[in-house]
């Protein structure tokens, strides 16, 4: 793909096309879910930002490096079929397979290895990288509530919801991995319970 201009004035009315030439409104479900893709996509770019300034001290940080870029490769795929027309395909058409679900879950299970039980929930936060980790998990939820909603209206590919579904849970393991990886800190939640009157 070659991008020439930036500008097309084609979407001024309030319409874009789909892969595919399909007319549809900028605020249609597709739109939605293809569109909070790309901004997972550029929240977990921000904790890539975050986190090359811990690559020098933290031997973990060169691994998580290495497995947000592929999740920001695999978000682009998702995001190409999304905006693609539902059972149309086009020439070196990028996919989202089985094994990319099961990728994310041998990683979650490798930093679960590190990890103690939780015995309550998280606030989120605690430090740079595993803070914007979980702002990036709250992102990936919605997106894939938003894929949820349009596959009940039009044909999207479970693998999918399976694998946006995996990486949700990722990045949570992966804030909790990297506050213990790097030292940062991890605050759970007080319950504030009614007190019992006599």
């Amino acid at each position: 793909m070659r991008i020439t201009k930036v500008y097309t004035r084609t979407g001024d009315a309030g319409k874009t096309r789909l892969a595919g030439g399909q007319q549809v409104w900028k605020d249609s479900l597709r739109v939605e879910a293809y569109g909070t893709i790309d901004e997972l996509n550029a929240a977990i770019g921000v904790v890539r930002v975050m986190n090359a300034e811990m690559i020098e001290e933290y031997r973990a940080a060169e691994q998580l490096e290495k497995e947000l870029r592929w999740a920001q490769n695999k978000l682009f795929d998702v995001g190409s079929i999304l905006a693609t027309v539902p059972g149309q395909t086009f020439k070196n058409m990028p996919q989202v397979a089985a094994r990319d679900v099961t990728r994310l879950e041998k990683l979650i299970d490798r930093c679960q290895k590190d990890l103690e039980p939780l015995k309550e929930f998280i606030l989120p936060g605690g430090g740079k990288v595993s803070g914007f980790l979980h702002q990036a998990r709250t992102i990936c939820r919605r997106a894939e509530r938003l894929c949820v909603a349009l596959s009940k209206t039009e044909p999207v590919d479970p693998v999918i919801i399976k694998f946006v579904n995996r990486l949700s849970d990722t990045l949570f393991v992966l804030a909790r991995w990297v506050a213990k990886t790097q030292g940062e800190p991890e605050f759970l939640w007080e319950r504030d319970v009614a007190k019992k009157v006599d």
